[in-house]
């Protein structure tokens, strides 16, 4: 059997378009264009019937090293913590000080563009810092 390679991760939301955009700002990606015979994707949504509106949109890593990002609209709200998340690596060989001012920086970075500071972890005998977030529709993640 075959070893699977690559994999999409697939977020539940309201509005796909904004939280992929979210996304790509946090970790550099990039939308897609829009389809074919269409100058945006705006114009592309117009396009279709209202039901089908904004219902799904994506994000990838322009180096084609990350996973590619999924987004589906959903009817029902986000009700409990996620079970996944997606740990943010800003501070990977950093430790004390140091990496608390990069985990810092990227969450001053990150909350004008709509995410929310949550909870900072200090370093303990077996893990680094590390920052708890959540994106604009509080889908945690976290800076590590």
């Amino acid at each position: 059997m075959a070893a699977i390679k690559q994999f999409q991760v697939t977020f539940d939301c309201a509005d796909p378009e904004r939280v992929a955009r979210f996304w790509c700002e946090v970790l550099g990606y990039v939308a897609p264009p829009p389809p074919e015979g269409f100058a945006t994707w705006d114009a592309y949504n117009d396009s279709l019937p209202p039901e089908r509106r904004n219902a799904g949109f994506a994000c990838s890593d322009p180096t084609g090293a990350g996973p590619r990002l999924y987004f589906q609209r959903v009817p029902e709200g986000k009700v409990a913590k996620n079970r996944v998340h997606l740990d943010v690596r800003v501070g990977t060989g950093l430790v004390g000080e140091e990496r608390l001012a990069a985990l810092e920086a990227e969450c001053a970075r990150l909350v004008p563009l709509g995410a929310v500071r949550g909870q900072l972890l200090l370093a303990d005998e077996e893990n680094e810092s590390c920052l708890n977030m959540q994106d604009v529709e509080g889908n945690e993640f976290c800076l590590d």
